[in-house]
């Protein structure tokens, strides 16, 4: 090993760390403020970082917001996995699964908003999309691995494939959450009754 090889790594590790310091500071920010409304400056001014600091750690706006919601999602992915490992029966999965959706949409709802905002604007921005692709082939996963388990204690058999399944529980979480910020005091009860009621038609009857 020489000596420059042996100096990048800690460097490299105090810039990731870094990066990931900004992404925490900038997330609330982008939450509220969405894609279209948010500037290296905005994120600037809303953190304990300078807008020299943001700019040497990201070169543009585009670069650090797909990092801030890579780096969300990387954490959030896991959420389901102690509700599949733990439930035995396939009622208490559905209710566990649909009870964690409930919790998610109210504690982490400005990130969902931005995740949504992020997929749309890449519709007509060609930067964002491998990462916008690669992050939803991570939930569809995490889904697919819930509905996977469901299947299993219910000793039956899926009839939908990943990407179905993944597109119609998406779809009613995004209309809960759309719901939930317009101040409808019915859309946990819905999100919540929708799900549990949904799983069972995956299955082959």
């Amino acid at each position: 090993m020489t000596a420059a090889s042996g100096t990048a790594r800690p460097r490299d590790r105090k810039s990731a760390e870094r990066r990931d310091q900004l992404a925490e500071s900038a997330l609330k920010t982008l939450g509220e403020l969405g894609y279209a409304r948010t500037s290296l400056r905005d994120i600037a001014a809303n953190s304990d970082f300078s807008h020299g600091v943001v700019h040497y750690y990201f070169t543009d706006k585009t670069e650090l917001i797909t990092y801030c919601v890579r780096y969300y999602k990387a954490q959030c992915v896991t959420r389901y996995d102690e509700v599949i490992a733990t439930s035995t029966t396939a009622a208490e999965l559905a209710e566990r699964f649909a009870d964690k959706l409930c919790e998610t949409l109210v504690d982490d709802g400005p990130m969902h908003r931005l995740w949504y905002d992020l997929r749309t604007q890449a519709m007509f921005e060609d930067v964002l999309r491998p990462d916008v692709l690669m992050i939803d082939a991570t939930l569809e996963d995490m889904i697919w691995r819930v509905l996977t388990r469901y299947a299993e204690l219910s000793d039956g058999e899926l009839i939908v494939d990943s990407p179905t399944a993944y597109a119609m529980l998406d779809g009613v979480f995004e209309r809960s959450l759309l719901r939930h910020l317009s101040g409808d005091d019915e859309a946990l009860t819905v999100l919540r009754t929708s799900a549990i009621e949904l799983l069972p038609h995956f299955l082959r009857d």
